[in-house]
């Protein structure tokens, strides 16, 4: 088993304790055992055959194995959605603070602390970016610690911007604003592609339930006067 992956995607779920493994592989364990057991218990008190306790236990046993990796990737797909929401919106604060003349760590502060009734993850991530450079790390490594904790294309590329304005000393004020503004521009964009999937996803609802209802309003009183004629004639 790749502990190091698992470790991985636990932290881009948003459990970042020490014994996020342990705990995770102890889950899984007890929920596969627990389902299991009690698929073997029902079986008794039912009096099945032992066969089909012994088949639906192993099916079931396998289905709580895979629970929490399934809300694992679950989570992990909601604090995505969450943080590439919010991520404008936190660049624009990060702009105005650097232009006020705050430096970038202090910006950080003061925008998680804005945030955190907004996006809890989106603060906690930039307030741990602040943590690891005040006990130590490079900017630059406490940067790619925060696209690799989140996995978002949009954060490892702001990730990027800032570690390049930093080698090359231009105006992280200006950079942060280009950023702002294409993520402005793909918000609209991820916006405008939901709005034209809302056709396609309303016509299964419409051909399964309304549909055939409608055609029993409209029609229905028809194939009753027909039938009735053809009772008549008949």
């Amino acid at each position: 088993m790749d502990l190091d992956g698992l470790a991985k995607r636990l932290v881009q779920a948003g459990f970042w304790g020490p014994e996020a493994v342990r705990i995770f592989l102890g889950v899984r364990v007890v929920t596969a055992a627990g389902m299991g057991v009690v698929c073997l218990v029902v079986g008794a008190l039912l009096d099945a055959r032992l066969l089909a306790i012994l088949m639906v236990g192993l099916w079931l046993t396998i289905f709580g194995w895979l629970i929490p990796g399934w809300y694992i990737a679950h989570r992990t797909r909601v604090r995505r959605a969450e943080l590439q929401l919010v991520l404008a919106d936190a660049l624009d604060l990060l702009v105005a603070c650097v232009e006020a003349g705050m430096g970038l760590n202090q910006a950080l502060v003061r925008v998680s602390d804005e945030l955190r009734n907004v996006s809890q993850a989106l603060a906690e991530e930039f307030t741990m970016v602040n943590l690891e450079i005040r006990a130590g790390a490079q900017r630059a490594q406490a940067l790619r610690n925060l696209a690799e904790r989140t996995g978002l294309e949009d954060i490892e590329a702001l990730v990027s911007t800032m570690i390049q304005t930093e080698r090359f000393g231009t105006s992280i004020g200006r950079a942060l604003r280009t950023q702002a503004e294409t993520q402005r521009l793909k918000r609209r964009q991820r916006a405008e592609e939901a709005a034209a999937k809302t056709t396609i996803k309303l016509l299964f609802p419409l051909v399964l339930f309304v549909f055939p209802a409608l055609f029993v309003v409209v029609l229905g009183p028809g194939v009753i006067q027909v039938v009735g004629a053809l009772l008549e004639i008949l």
